[in-house]
C-alpha cells in the first residue's frame, strides 16, 4: 500500500477550490470563532419584526455556508490519511467550531415554534425578502403538532443520550466482543473467520467451503442471541414509546414524518413486492440451473454465475466508460461531469491510512467532492459512477436554489446514483461483443435488485412486524423474533430454495434495524432509478427532461412529490410491476446467454 505522498498527483483531489492554503483554512476559522458569536443577539427578538427575522435568517444561512466550507475541508483532508496528526487536528478544530454554532443557534428552532405561522407568513407578506426562507420556514413548523411543551421537551433532550443504548451497546458486541473462529478457505489454510471476510467466502465457487462458512457465522450469532434479543427489543419499545409521546399512530408513521413521507409508500412497497414474488422466486431457478445444483440453498445464491470474466480497467478507462454511459444524459450533464474528473473532485485511489469506502459529499460554496478508493475491477468503476451521480444531484440542487433549500431529503438520496450505476451496465451490455462480459453485467444486476430491492423490503417487513407486535403486546423474546425473520425468508426465496435453519439469526446482524425505519428506502431509490434509467437508456427525451428537473429541486417539494416530477409516482403499482418486469427481461437475456452452447 503506497504512503499518501507516493500517490500521483493526478489522482489526488483538489481541495485548493476550498482553500488555497492552510494559512488560509486557519484564518478562517479565527474569523468564524468571532462572527458565530453574532447570532446570539438575536435570542428572545426573533418575531420583533419582519427585519428582525430577514437579518437572523441571512446571518444564520451566511453562517452555515462558511462553516461547512471549512468543515468541509477539514473532512477530506482528514480522510485522505487518517494517520495524519495535522489532519486529524484540524478536522477536531472544525467539528468544535461547528458545535459551538449548533449550541448558540439551537434557541432558534423553539422560539420560532413558540408562535404561529400564521405570524411568519404575515411577516412574509410584509416584507417580500423574506419569501426565499419561506419553504425552510415551512419545514419547521410542518412538525410543530408533535411538539412538546417546553420542559417535556427538555426532559427528552436530556434523555436522549440513552436513546443511542441499544444501538451503541450492539456495535460494541458485534463489532468488537463477538468472535467466529477459524475456518478452512479452497486451499484448506485455516483462517480466522470475520464480518469483513464473509462475503468473500459466502462467494466462493467451493460449495464446501461457504456451507461450513454459513453455518459457522451464523451459529456465532446463535450465541449471542439472548442478548441481540434484548438490545432490539429495547430499541423497538424505545421508538414506540416515544412516538406514543409525540402522538403518532405508529412508530413508522413518525420515522416517515421526519422525511415528509406518507406510510402508504412503505406499505406500497411491501405489497407490491408480495405481489411479484413470483419473478424473484424465477431468479433462484435460474441460478439453479446455472450451477447445475439438484437442491439450492441460502448459502448458494450469492456465488457470482461467471466463470471466465476478470476484467481490469485504469482509471483513464474507467473515466471514459463513465462518461461515454451518460452520454444519453445530454451535453449539459456530461461537460458537468467531465470537470469533475479534469479538475480533480475526485480522491481516487487507496493509500496507507486512507479511510475506506466511497462517498460523496458537497460544498454549497464550491462543488461536489468524491472520495473513493479505485482497485481497478468493474466494481470500482461502478463505484464512482454512483459517487457521481450524487455529485450531479448536489450540483444541480446547489446551482438551482439557496443554501437552505438545496439539500435533498435522504428519501431520494440514492436515486440518482442508482441511475448511474444502471445506465453504466445498460451501457456495458449494449457495446460488449464478450458472452462472458454480458453474463457478468446481467448477473451484476439482478444481484442489484436481489440486495437493493426484495432483501431490503424484507428487513423493512420485519422491522414493521415486530414493532407493530411489540405495540399490540406480544413480547418479543429470542424465539419470537426468529421465528418472524424464518417465516420472512421462506415468503421471499420460495420453494426453489432450501432455507436453511441458521438463516433464523440472521436479523441480529443487521445494524439498520436500529436505524429506525431506514431500510425500505433503499428499495424505494432503486425501484425508481431503474425505470428512469431504462426511460432515459432508450431514447425517452420527456423523461430525461422530467429527471433533470428533478435534480434541481433540492428541498423545494416534499421527496415524494419530488419523484413525480421526474415521472415516478411511489403511491402507485405501476412503477413497482415495471421493475419486475425489467428483471424479467434481464432474466430472459441471462437465461439465453447460458444456454448458448
Amino acid at each position: 500500500m503506497k504512503k499518501r505522498d507516493q500517490v500521483l498527483e493526478k489522482y489526488k483531489m483538489n481541495t485548493k477550490d476550498l482553500f488555497e492554503s492552510e494559512k488560509e483554512f486557519l484564518e478562517e476559522i479565527e474569523k468564524l470563532k468571532e462572527e458565530i458569536k453574532e447570532i446570539s443577539k438575536y435570542e428572545g427578538k426573533l418575531l420583533s419584526n419582519s427585519k428582525t427575522l430577514l437579518e437572523m435568517l441571512d446571518l444564520s444561512e451566511e453562517l452555515d455556508k462558511r462553516i461547512e466550507k471549512v468543515y468541509i475541508y477539514a473532512h477530506l483532508n482528514n480522510d485522505m490519511d487518517l494517520g495524519d496528526t495535522k489532519g486529524n487536528e484540524y478536522y477536531g478544530v472544525a467539528y468544535k467550531l461547528n458545535k459551538e454554532y449548533g449550541t448558540l443557534s439551537s434557541y432558534v428552532v423553539p422560539e420560532l415554534l413558540e408562535h404561529d405561522y400564521k405570524e411568519i407568513d404575515d411577516y412574509i407578506k410584509e416584507n417580500e425578502d423574506l419569501k426565499k426562507y419561506e419553504n425552510s420556514l415551512k419545514e419547521i413548523f410542518r412538525l410543530k403538532s408533535h411538539m412538546l411543551s417546553k420542559n417535556e421537551e427538555y426532559i427528552l433532550t436530556k434523555l436522549s443520550d440513552t436513546f443511542t443504548s441499544p444501538e451503541d451497546i450492539y456495535s460494541k458486541l458485534t463489532d468488537v466482543d463477538l468472535k467466529f473462529g477459524t475456518v478452512k478457505d479452497e486451499d484448506g489454510n485455516e483462517v480466522e473467520l470475520t464480518e469483513s471476510n464473509w462475503a468473500t467466502f459466502i462467494e466462493s465457487k467451493n460449495r464446501d467451503v461457504r456451507k461450513n462458512v454459513f453455518e459457522k457465522f451464523f451459529t456465532a450469532y446463535k450465541s449471542i442471541i439472548n442478548t441481540t434479543s434484548e438490545l432490539l427489543s429495547s430499541e423497538v419499545k424505545k421508538n414506540n414509546a416515544i412516538s406514543q409521546i409525540r402522538k403518532y399512530d405508529s412508530a413508522m408513521q413518525r420515522s416517515l414524518d421526519a422525511n415528509d413521507v406518507s406510510p402508504k409508500v412503505y406499505e406500497k412497497l411491501i405489497s407490491s413486492i408480495e405481489k411479484n414474488l413470483k419473478t424473484v422466486y424465477r431468479q433462484w431457478s435460474i441460478r439453479k440451473e446455472k450451477m447445475k445444483l439438484d437442491e439450492l440453498h441460502l448459502y448458494d445464491t450469492y456465488v457470482p454465475l461467471t466463470e471466465e470474466f476478470d476484467k481490469k480497467y485504469t482509471y483513464e478507462e474507467a473515466s471514459k466508460m463513465i462518461l461515454d454511459s451518460l452520454k444519453v444524459m445530454g451535453e449539459d450533464y456530461v461537460n458537468t461531469l467531465s470537470r469533475a474528473f479534469s479538475e480533480k473532485w475526485i480522491d481516487v485511489m487507496p493509500n496507507e491510512n486512507k479511510r475506506g469506502g466511497a462517498y460523496c459529499t458537497c460544498c454549497y460554496l464550491t462543488h461536489p467532492y468524491v472520495m473513493t478508493n479505485f482497485n481497478e475491477r468493474y466494481g470500482d468503476v461502478s463505484t464512482i459512477t454512483h459517487e457521481l451521480g450524487h455529485a450531479m444531484h448536489y450540483y444541480y440542487a446547489q446551482t438551482n436554489n439557496i443554501y437552505c433549500d438545496y439539500g435533498y431529503s435522504i428519501f431520494v438520496a440514492e436515486v440518482a446514483s442508482q441511475v448511474n450505476e444502471i445506465l453504466l451496465a445498460l451501457h456495458v451490455l449494449n457495446i460488449s461483443d464478450n458472452k462472458e462480459e454480458k453474463i457478468f453485467i446481467l448477473d451484476t444486476l439482478m444481484k442489484h435488485f436481489k440486495s437493493s430491492v426484495v432483501r431490503q423490503a424484507m428487513f423493512a417487513e420485519f422491522e414493521k412486524n415486530v414493532h407493530e407486535s411489540e405495540q399490540n403486546g406480544e413480547i418479543l423474546t429470542p424465539e419470537c423474533l426468529c421465528n418472524k425473520y424464518y417465516e420472512l425468508n421462506k415468503k421471499y426465496f420460495g420453494n426453489d430454495v432450501i432455507v436453511d435453519d441458521k438463516i433464523r439469526y440472521e436479523w441480529s446482524r443487521i445494524p439498520h434495524f436500529y436505524y429506525n425505519f431506514y431500510v425500505y428506502q433503499y428499495s424505494t431509490g432503486y425501484i425508481a432509478a431503474l425505470k428512469i434509467a431504462y426511460d432515459i437508456f432508450n431514447g425517452n427525451k420527456q423523461t430525461l427532461d422530467n429527471y433533470l428537473e428533478f435534480l434541481k429541486l433540492g428541498s423545494t417539494k416534499d421527496p415524494v412529490e419530488s419523484l413525480k416530477v421526474a415521472g415516478v409516482d411511489l403511491t402507485k403499482d405501476d412503477v413497482y410491476d415495471e421493475a419486475f418486469g425489467m428483471l424479467n427481461e434481464q432474466m430472459d437475456e441471462f437465461e439465453k446467454l447460458i444456454r448458448e452452447e
